[in-house]
């Protein structure tokens, strides 16, 4: 009658144990830092690997140009560069935790886990 628990506690002690990874693994990737830049460096944008942008940098020749749309075409290049980057890095760091394992759906849960919630 009672056989399955043990299935069941073994279970649950594996859903905490990678709960914890995950936990470690959105940690360590909020301390990852990216950039992206266009414009031969004139713009500049940094993200984190929780694909979070952090900061973004813009030579000032770029504003004394007043060309507003020079400027954004640059930042959302700088801005998309940093974020693939960070995209790549959190895939690396996921690759090693788990051992280069494919866990179908494990890089979805992560990109959906915040450990603020």
């Amino acid at each position: 009658m009672f056989k399955g628990l043990g299935n069941i506690a073994g279970m649950m002690k594996q859903f905490s144990e990678m709960q914890g990874k995950m936990q470690e693994m959105q940690e360590k990737l909020g301390q990852l830092r990216f950039e992206g830049s266009a414009g031969g460096g004139m713009v500049n944008v940094e993200a984190n690997g929780q694909q979070k942008i952090l900061n973004c940098k813009i030579d000032q020749t770029l504003f004394d140009s007043g060309d507003k749309e020079m400027i954004e075409d640059l930042l959302i290049a700088a801005t998309n560069q940093a974020l693939d980057k960070a995209r790549e890095g959190a895939a690396e760091e996921m690759a090693q935790i788990t051992g280069g394992m494919n866990i179908p759906g494990l890089e979805d849960a992560l990109s959906k886990f915040n450990p603020n919630a």
